[in-house]
């Protein structure tokens, strides 16, 4: 079996087993019905700081803007997100990433719908061709799917392409991780005057959600907000 086709297995397992079998909490194992987690481990999940700057939620004393983004305004206009990013969220979203398991994607997908205006286009943030291969699936676009359907808005998985492959943001420095990302990203539409939601697991630095923003507006959108289940502090 190609690595292709064992990814596309491996999908379909798992959305099999989210359909059929008895749902149990992911984090405590209590039974919560069709829901992932149980409400007390739902209650527990690391929140945002109380106060934090209104684009892009990073903690601030007074809910002004943080000094990153006086410093350099991202390309995107506002950011969307359910939580910070902290134990148990970590090992729930490298569940969702790396383990299919598609029933958190359902989950966040319509806790976000509750945080969001209903935009003109739904984009999941895209995986290179050969990383999508790899896995078998996009979190991203999973988590996309469920926020569209509960806002009835369209998803559009093809306008945004990552069109070069890059090293993982992670390993790199604050200045390497501009220069891995340029030309990664291209879009294939005109966006002329339309309102964007860009969906992502998590923002750390903002960086890869900045460059697909700055490419959808060189292609006409008007706006473009982003949806995320995390936001990782700076500090």
């Amino acid at each position: 079996m190609t690595r292709t086709a064992l990814a596309g297995f491996r999908e379909f397992a798992a959305r099999l087993a989210d359909a059929l079998l008895p749902s149990s909490c992911l984090l405590c194992g209590s039974p919560c019905c069709s829901a992932p987690l149980c409400p007390g481990c739902l209650a527990d999940l690391p929140p945002l700081a109380a106060r934090h700057c209104p684009l892009c939620l990073e903690a601030t004393t007074h809910g002004e803007r943080c000094g990153a983004c006086l410093a350099r305004p991202p390309h995107f206009d506002q950011v969307h997100a359910l939580y910070r990013y902290a134990f148990p969220l970590d090992h729930l979203i490298s569940d969702l990433k790396y383990h299919a398991r598609f029933a958190l994607a359902k989950h966040w997908g319509r806790q976000l719908a509750g945080l969001t205006p209903p935009p003109d286009r739904i984009i999941p943030l895209p995986l290179h061709p050969t990383r999508l291969a790899e896995r078998g699936y996009n979190q991203a676009q999973e988590i996309a799917r469920h926020l569209a359907r509960s806002l009835e808005r369209p998803l559009d998985p093809d306008s945004l392409e990552k069109s070069r492959a890059t090293r993982p943001q992670a390993e790199l420095s604050h200045k390497e991780r501009q220069g891995n990302l340029k030309g990664a990203f291209a879009c294939t539409q005109d966006m002329d005057g339309l309102h964007l939601l860009l969906v992502d697991d998590v923002l750390t630095t903002g960086a890869t959600l900045d460059e697909a923003a700055r490419v959808l507006k060189l292609h006409g959108a008007a706006r473009v907000e982003v949806a995320v289940v995390a936001r990782t502090p700076r500090h």
